[in-house]
């Protein structure tokens, strides 16, 4: 990816980078999160358990700072997450944060997550 194209992204509202996390993770077949023993986590203000994701690996890079500092990119094979995540994320009442850019991500629950994945690979 380019610094133009990663500057462009970053800069859009939460709604059109959701957008793009959701035909770039179909096209890639891949969805990254920060890891440092144990996949990251954060809790949001109403105390929702949220589980940060990003399209590519240079997103997740740029938001491994301040309490992510140590954290390091990791991906996860889009089948993966679709089959052992969602199922995991459910049973654990957890949902996600997509994209966060440092100022503001996309809440969604799994069931919605994978309801927008599903219909978005009905175009592949």
């Amino acid at each position: 990816m380019n610094k133009k194209e990663f500057e462009a992204v970053l800069k859009v509202s939460a709604e059109i980078r959701y957008e793009y996390f959701i035909k770039k993770i179909v096209d890639y077949e891949e969805i990254w999160g920060l890891y440092d023993n144990g996949w990251v986590t954060t809790i949001d203000e109403n105390k929702r358990v949220l589980i940060p994701l990003w399209p590519k690996k240079e997103f997740a890079e740029y938001c491994a700072r301040n309490e992510w500092k140590e954290t390091i990119a990791k991906s996860i094979d889009l089948y993966e997450f679709i089959e052992e995540w969602i199922p995991e994320m459910k049973k654990d009442k957890q949902s996600t944060s997509i994209f966060w850019n440092n100022k503001d991500s996309v809440y969604r629950t799994a069931d919605n997550l994978i309801n927008d994945i599903m219909l978005e690979l009905e175009n592949y």
